[in-house]
């Protein structure tokens, strides 16, 4: 049985790809096989997921194809894959009318966990409504934990922890702030000029990152 679940974010700009790259490249690195998908019609995160997996990255998007098709493409490509990594876009609920064709649509379609990365820099308990209300937003969208980017201290870390375990939400780790792992943006994609380095980053996500709990999903 093949685990899967999608990475998902409050917004834009949290650390989303960085995240599932690196998880993409820690478990290839675990000698599992990887298939990695992208929500939308998004065609440079693609290129980097099939660089670090060593297969192609498929789209997933419900705007310009059927949920059956969706549904279609993630089976047979995840069929001998040991685990599925489906990189969201955007916000978690950001569609083209409300939240049709966005990645939390995706999750629903394909009915696996969403993963959700949170952008903690300069703040601490204020985290607490924010997942809670992206928890209880939708029933039928399952967010099974948190993973908190930009954490600047094990003090900080463990404040949000506390967050997690008030709200009763399963916290799956942070990734520490540290510059070398800012990327970049630019017009319509990623600036692969200034990307992380990979080793860096897949060695403080199997540090920080409660990773095999993700494959418990």
């Amino acid at each position: 049985m093949k685990h899967g679940f999608l990475i998902g974010a409050p917004t834009s700009g949290t650390g989303k790809t960085t995240i599932a790259r690196g998880l993409m490249a820690l478990f290839t690195l675990k000698g599992l096989h990887v298939q990695p998908f992208k929500c939308g019609p998004d065609y440079i995160d693609t290129k980097f997921h099939a660089a670090v997996c060593g297969r192609p990255s498929i789209n997933l998007d419900t705007f310009m194809a059927s949920s059956d098709h969706v549904r279609e493409l993630y089976d047979r490509y995840g069929a001998d894959a040991d685990v599925c990594i489906v990189e969201g876009m955007m916000g978690l609920f950001d569609g083209y009318e409300r939240d049709r064709g966005s990645s939390a649509e995706i999750s629903r379609v394909l009915d696996i966990p969403v993963v959700l990365v949170v952008d903690a820099k300069s703040a601490a308990y204020s985290m607490a409504p924010l997942i809670q209300g992206f928890v209880n937003f939708r029933e039928d969208v399952r967010v099974s934990g948190v993973i908190f980017n930009r954490v600047g201290s094990a003090r900080h870390f463990a404040m949000l922890q506390q967050v997690c375990s008030d709200l009763g939400v399963a916290c799956y780790g942070y990734l520490p702030k540290k510059a070398e792992l800012e990327q970049g943006s630019r017009y319509l994609g990623l600036d692969f000029s200034e990307m992380p380095e990979n080793k860096a980053l897949v060695e403080l996500l199997e540090t920080h990152v409660q990773w095999q709990r993700l494959l418990e999903l």
